[in-house]
This record gives C-alpha cells, sequence and structure tokens, in this order.
C-alpha cells in the first residue's frame, strides 16, 4: 500500500477529493477526512480520557453518524463520522476510521476488528513522521485527507485528484512549518555560541523526533536507549538540543489549548 495525504484549506475541498477518490473504486476503509469541529454540542458529547498522558493523542470518540453529509451538503455516503478531542487540537472530526488511526484514535473511533483492522493500515502504510504535520494543519483550521493506496499507479490519480482541489502536500507543509519556526530556533541555539548554519538538519531531526507520538512527553533519559538504534546522530549534543528544545514545543501547545499559562 502507499500512503497519500495532502491538507486542503476548507472542509469542502477536502470533501470534494474524498468523493472523486471514492469514484475511482478506492474503498472507503482506505480514505479518510479529518477536519475540525467546533459545534459545541458535538463537544459536549466527548469526554477525554483522563488517564491519558497530555499529548498521546487518545481520546474517547463519540460515533456521530452513518450517512454523514457534510458542509455545503457534500455527502460521503455510509463512511462512519466520529467526533475526538484531541490535546493540543479541541475537538476533531473524522470522516472514515483510517485517519481516526492516524491519530491514534482507532479504538476509540470504530472498536473491534475494525479498529484493529486500521491499526495494521496505520502500521503498514501511515509515516509516524508525518502525523504531527496532520495534526499541525487541523489546528489551523485546514482539514486533512488520507488515503491508502493500492500501487504507485492509483498513487498517481490520487494525487491528481487531490491537485485539483488544490492540495497541499505534506512535505510543503512541514518545509512551511519549519520556516516558520527557524528564526527564533536559530536565535535560541546560537545562544551559547552554537553554529546552527552547521547543525541545523541534525537539530531539526532531533526537534521533529520529538514531536512523534511515540516519544511526546518521554524526557531525554527515558528516550535515549530507543533513540540510539533508530539516529546515526543520536549521541550528538545538537540532536539532544533540537529533542528537548521539540519536547518544550509541544507542551506549549497542550497548554496553549488548554488555556495554561
Amino acid at each position: 500500500m502507499y500512503t497519500v495525504a495532502g491538507i486542503f484549506p476548507d472542509r469542502v475541498a477536502a470533501a470534494n477529493a474524498v468523493k472523486d477518490i471514492l469514484a475511482m473504486g478506492i474503498k472507503g476503509e482506505h480514505v479518510d477526512l479529518l477536519t475540525p469541529d467546533h459545534e459545541e454540542e458535538q463537544v459536549a458529547r466527548v469526554p477525554t480520557a483522563e488517564s491519558e498522558q497530555p499529548g498521546m493523542g487518545r481520546a474517547v470518540g463519540s460515533v456521530v453518524g452513518g450517512a454523514v453529509g457534510i458542509a455545503g451538503g457534500l455527502s460521503l455516503g455510509t463512511m462512519a463520522a466520529a467526533s475526538f478531542m484531541v490535546p493540543g487540537i479541541g475537538p476533531v472530526l473524522g470522516i472514515g476510521a483510517l485517519g481516526a488511526a492516524a491519530l491514534g484514535l482507532a479504538g476509540g473511533a470504530a472498536g473491534g476488528a475494525i479498529g484493529d483492522k486500521m491499526d495494521r493500515a496505520l502500521m503498514d502504510g501511515l509515516p509516524k513522521d508525518e502525523i504531527f504535520f496532520y495534526e499541525d494543519a487541523l489546528r489551523k483550521g485546514r482539514s486533512v485527507v488520507i488515503c491508502l493506496a493500492r500501487d504507485e499507479s492509483e498513487r498517481e490519480e490520487v494525487r491528481r485528484v487531490m491537485q485539483r482541489e488544490g492540495v497541499e502536500s505534506i512535505d510543503a507543509a512541514r518545509h512551511h512549518w519549519w520556516t516558520g519556526l527557524r528564526p527564533a530556533e536559530r536565535e535560541h541555539y546560537i545562544g551559547d555560541g552554537s553554529d546552527f548554519e552547521t547543525d541545523e538538519d541534525v537539530y531539526r531531526r532531533g526537534f521533529e523526533t520529538a514531536l512523534t507520538p511515540e516519544f511526546r512527553g518521554r524526557s531525554w533519559e527515558q528516550a535515549v536507549y530507543v533513540l540510539a538504534e533508530r539516529d546515526k546522530d543520536w549521541s550528538t549534543d545538537c540532536f539532544r538540543k533540537g529533542y528537548e528544545r521539540g519536547q518544550r514545543y509541544y507542551s506549549s501547545l497542550v497548554e496553549q489549548h488548554l488555556g495554561v499559562r
């Protein structure tokens, strides 16, 4: 399977892309739309699990429909919808179970065999290092479409469908996100005389590693043995600085959402 994910400026454009993807014959279980869900009555029905660690992206899902009509009367047929409260983002509406799995919500969204199936799809097809950028798009009020294509030909056709609706690629979103952060990170890094231009790639890799679901909320000491097996530069000072800075950055996003000062 090949993952194709894209960010759309609004819910309507994302839904149009999903409708066209489904028209290609791709199964609904391999397509998902994630979009901010700010309806107060829905939010009130979606409790978060108090036992979960902040930032893990796990929540109790409330299934809110089978045949779902979304913005502008667009319908995605019988694809199930669920609303979730995601730490650091707020309420998110997921139509289809694949995106819910991407945010670590498959158990609440689908349950049982479907949840297990989506977990397997996640492991097989969804790059975990992209998940933060799905979340970041949702945090900014945009919508995300994720599709698992069967082969390269189908992947290219899905990309063409998304492009017609004004998609932004995950790679582009990642680039714009870092471009926005870079001045502040550079200023912080050079404060002790370090050379940011030389160390930036490794520093950024450490920073982004801290944002992946596996490492959120894990101190350097808690993560170091796993990191030693994952990244050849794990022992460098710049990787560690980036990792610790990324942890603080993610914590601040969650705190902002919760209104903590």
